[in-house]
Order: C-alpha cells, then sequence, then structure tokens
C-alpha cells in the first residue's frame, strides 16, 4: 500500500501535531508542503483536496481525511501504540475537553497574540487593541487548561496526549513573541512547556525558520 501523503507544511502549528503523531507511531509518510503564509492552499490544486483551503490534509489507506483532529484520532485508532489517548475514562474526557478548547478559543488568540510581533502581514497587521485581546484570551485559556489538568504534568494525565500535541506547536510561536513574558510567565503553564519541549517528536519536528 503507499505511503500516507500530508498535504502542508512544516511552519503550520496542526502539520506540526500530525508530524508528531506519525513519528510518534514510525509511520513513514510522503509529504507535500504547502506554505500557509504564501497563500499556497488556497491555489486550484489544494482547494480540491480542502474546499475551504485548510492544512493538514492526509491521505492515508485508501482516504483522505481533513481537519486534525480526524487526521489524529486516525492515526491512533489505527496505529495504537505508543498511546497518545489516556487510558481513564476522565483524563479522555479531560483530552477532548482540551482540544475542543484549543480549538475554539486557543488557536486564534495565542497565535494572534504572537502573530502581532511575528507575521503580522498575514494577520492584516492588526491593531494594538486586537492584541491586547488576544493576549487576555490567550491567558484565559491557558489558566483553565493548567485549572482542568489539576496536579498533572499533561492536559489530561501522567502522560502526553493528542491535546498537548495540539497545544505545543501553537505555543511554540508564543514562546518566540514578547507575548511570551504574559502568556507563559505563570508557573503551571511555564512547568508544562519545559515539560513539552523536552517530548523528542516535539523537539524533532520544529519547523526551519531561517
Amino acid at each position: 500500500m503507499a505511503k500516507p501523503v500530508l498535504y502542508g507544511f512544516d511552519g503550520s502549528t496542526y502539520v506540526r501535531s500530525v508530524r508528531m503523531a506519525l513519528m510518534d507511531k514510525g509511520i513513514e509518510y510522503d509529504q507535500v508542503p504547502l506554505n500557509v503564509l504564501e497563500g499556497e492552499p488556497k491555489l486550484p490544486e489544494h482547494l480540491e483536496r480542502h474546499p475551504f483551503g485548510k492544512v493538514p490534509v492526509l491521505d492515508m489507506d485508501g482516504m483522505r481525511i481533513l481537519e486534525t483532529d480526524a487526521i489524529l484520532r486516525y492515526i491512533e485508532a489505527t496505529h495504537p501504540e505508543p498511546s497518545l489517548v489516556p487510558d481513564d475514562p476522565k483524563d479522555r474526557a479531560r483530552m477532548n475537553m482540551a482540544m475542543g478548547l484549543i480549538n475554539s478559543y486557543g488557536y486564534g488568540s495565542l497565535v494572534g497574540a504572537a502573530g502581532y510581533h511575528l507575521f503580522p502581514d498575514f494577520l492584516g497587521n492588526p491593531d494594538e487593541d486586537v492584541y491586547n485581546g488576544c493576549c487576555a484570551d490567550g491567558e484565559k485559556l491557558l489558566a483553565l487548561l493548567m485549572e482542568k489538568k489539576g496536579d498533572a504534568v499533561w492536559l489530561a494525565g501522567a502522560k502526553p496526549s493528542l491535546a498537548d500535541y495540539v497545544l505545543g506547536p501553537i505555543v511554540f510561536y508564543v514562546a518566540l513573541s514578547p507575548a511570551a513574558e504574559t502568556l507563559l510567565s505563570p508557573a503551571p503553564v511555564k512547568a508544562w512547556w519545559e515539560a513539552m519541549q523536552a517530548v523528542p517528536s516535539f523537539a524533532a519536528t520544529a519547523p526551519d525558520l531561517g
């Protein structure tokens, strides 16, 4: 059977999440880089894959899968070892809750806060009020995730899960920006971020920003 094909460039946070899962599972794949910052996912060829021009898209096992959550859950279901989903039902609920919160409220605010400094043109050159709003929402989101995880190191228990694999690549950009001073300074967030940076697949998939 043909190797999976992943569409999307390494700078995409969600593409990185998928690459981490594929690496952990030992799945070999080909990658077609599509630079979001240069608008390549909006080209006609990719719009045939994803009508809304988003990445990642994964072709695997004879099917085309859109949207990161669906891709990650398919990879987990078909390659369950090593597991990226908690065994405990409460921890699984925490994972699912965290992923929903990140996708609904975290991505826009955290990428918005980081991107204000790192790639303002791509974001339409937002003003300072927009930046402050992103920081406030991002701070609220991270505080909520830390509260829900309790004393655990990770967002959903004693080991990294899909939720951490979604949040980590987003926080990577926050850490490169002045927004880190506010968003990553609380002790629980700082401890989680330090642990995240030590995950082998996270370190191995860092985008080349040169």
